[in-house]
């Protein structure tokens, strides 16, 4: 058969086409609606302005994020996680806010030979006894980031605690981590349900259990409804809080307000924290979304970076080079905008955590770090894991 001229150039043509490869696609599932809904879009956004400042690439290598909302049920995480697994091909997972999600998602990607990156949800399981080799961690294991609350109650010399936290299972890592680090009684512990807005009940138990302190987890919409009865009932000045990050980040301050100031609390992460690469995430965040990052903001934008660390190492590979992304991630070589981190052999995050206060300036409702108050930390569960 003869081959004509314009016939060799349309198979040229084809030939190069077939040749550029398609962008790596990343899934994101995040929640995006309800209460909680700026927790997801705190991560999306801090994630695509890593995405921005490489023009459109993760450590040179084009990306397509596929963004979708769970609204914070298992059902849609699954329906969500199936179809980017198998339509769309993605390579990455990420996004996962909330515990009852993640114990849906991770499998699925797991099971699928691609990696499962979490920027907010550590449920506990995934760090012990059910930890993977294709499941990492960015932002802390569930457990310490309460821990570190309970240490902050210690420094702060209080001998018992009234605690409370949603019944799922990053609720019961809340205080499982709190009372794991925290020497004094626990006069009384309640779990309320997920996305709750009317904590009449519970303060008036709290009330009854006269506590010298009182440490809640209620991420979000749940922070803020908590936050504003129980100052309404008159228990803001008569029981201080001792809280985590999560149940004090900007938002709430924001929507409480007054009733936020003196507030003690933990992160692992704040605006101020002295370093170059927060600095400039701070203000790059602020320049292009018009406010404040929230501790979400810099773990979506941490996960981004790692991502990146680990494409540029294996040159844009991730399951055609499993083991080489996977080495890659582990060695997490990207500046933090938390200060020193590592992963542990469990894929889970080593990492100081601060100690910060909720101070009012200049008319905004902020954290202000103050200390130090667990250094190098590292989660409960990794002995039980068999990487």
């Amino acid at each position: 058969m003869r081959t004509t001229k314009l016939g060799l150039l349309a198979g040229l043509m084809l030939s190069a086409t077939a040749a550029v490869a398609e962008d790596l696609k990343i899934g994101m599932i995040t929640t995006l609606s309800g209460p909680a809904g700026y927790l997801g879009a705190d991560v999306r956004d801090g994630f695509m302005l890593a995405i921005d400042e490489e023009g459109g690439t993760l450590g040179g290598v084009p990306v397509d994020v596929l963004v979708e909302d769970d609204g914070l049920k298992p059902e849609n995480g699954r329906a969500i996680a199936e179809r980017f697994l198998e339509r769309d091909q993605v390579e990455i997972m990420t996004g996962i806010i909330f515990s009852n999600i993640a114990p849906v998602v991770a499998p699925l990607t797991l099971r699928a030979d691609r990696f499962y990156i979490s920027p907010n949800s550590g449920p506990s399981q995934f760090a012990g006894s059910k930890c993977h080799e294709n499941y990492f961690v960015a932002s802390w294991q569930n457990d310490s980031l309460h821990e570190s609350a309970g240490i902050n109650a210690n420094n702060l010399g209080f001998k018992n605690a009234y605690i409370l936290a949603p019944n799922y299972q990053a609720g019961k890592d809340a205080l499982a981590g709190f009372k794991r680090y925290f020497n004094g009684e626990i006069v009384g512990e309640t779990y309320t349900q997920l996305g709750q807005t009317d904590y009449a009940a519970e303060i008036a138990k709290i009330r009854a259990a006269d506590p010298e302190m009182v440490f809640q987890f209620l991420p979000g919409g749940m922070g803020i409804n908590f936050m504003k009865q129980y100052d309404q009932a008159g228990l803001r000045d008569e029981v201080p809080l001792v809280l985590a990050a999560p149940s004090a980040d900007i938002n709430i301050l924001r929507a409480v307000g007054e009733a936020m100031v003196g507030v003690a609390n933990t992160s692992h992460w704040n605006h101020d924290l002295d370093n170059e690469a927060n600095k400039a995430f701070v203000a790059s965040f602020a320049e292009k979304y018009d406010r404040l990052p929230t501790v979400y903001a810099s773990q979506g934008y941490d996960t981004a970076r790692l991502i990146a660390s680990a494409l540029k190492a294996t040159g844009g590979k991730v399951t055609e080079d499993m083991d080489g992304f996977r080495e890659a991630l582990r060695a997490a070589d990207f500046d933090s905008v938390r200060g020193p981190f590592r992963f542990n052999s469990n894929n889970h995050p080593v990492q100081n955590w601060y100690s910060r206060i909720v101070v009012e300036e200049d008319g905004e409702f902020r954290n202000k770090t103050t200390g130090i108050v667990a250094e190098d930390h590292a989660d409960a569960y990794v002995g039980d894991c068999n990487l």
